[in-house]
């Protein structure tokens, strides 16, 4: 059996994916990182952007995720974020109406929340 590591992404209002991985990919202040089993433990900042989990099956999940906190220890990675959601569940049509919508009122975090949105389907 692989080297793995259990991942719970949670946002604010639930818990969104829980399961064994064996990388997971995300979008810190300090720039993208990657995590496997036995990385060093790490306490950082999430930006928005879309985080992608490798399961243990082989299969990829993708979120898209705004704002919050990631924590590693002990082969534990918890991605604590403000709003999180999986692509599956994004509607690209809205998504893409909502990203139209924020730049014609210049609400500059709405149209980042739409962009997020969209890249994390494209990665699908």
């Amino acid at each position: 059996m692989a080297a793995e590591l259990h991942v719970e992404l949670v946002a604010a209002d639930r818990s969104v994916w829980s399961g064994e991985a064996t990388l997971v990919i995300a979008r810190t202040t300090s720039g993208d990182i990657g995590v496997m089993p036995g990385h060093q433990p790490l306490l950082g900042v999430l930006e928005s952007g879309p985080v992608t989990i490798r399961t243990s099956e082989g299969a990829t999940v993708v979120a898209a995720v705004h704002g919050g906190f990631i924590s590693f220890a002990d082969d534990k990675l918890s991605l604590l974020a403000e709003i999180a959601e999986l692509a599956d569940e994004i509607d690209a049509q809205r998504a893409e109406r909502a990203l139209e919508r924020a730049k014609s009122d210049e609400d500059g975090a709405a149209e980042r929340r739409a962009e997020v949105r969209l890249r994390a389907v494209a990665v699908r």
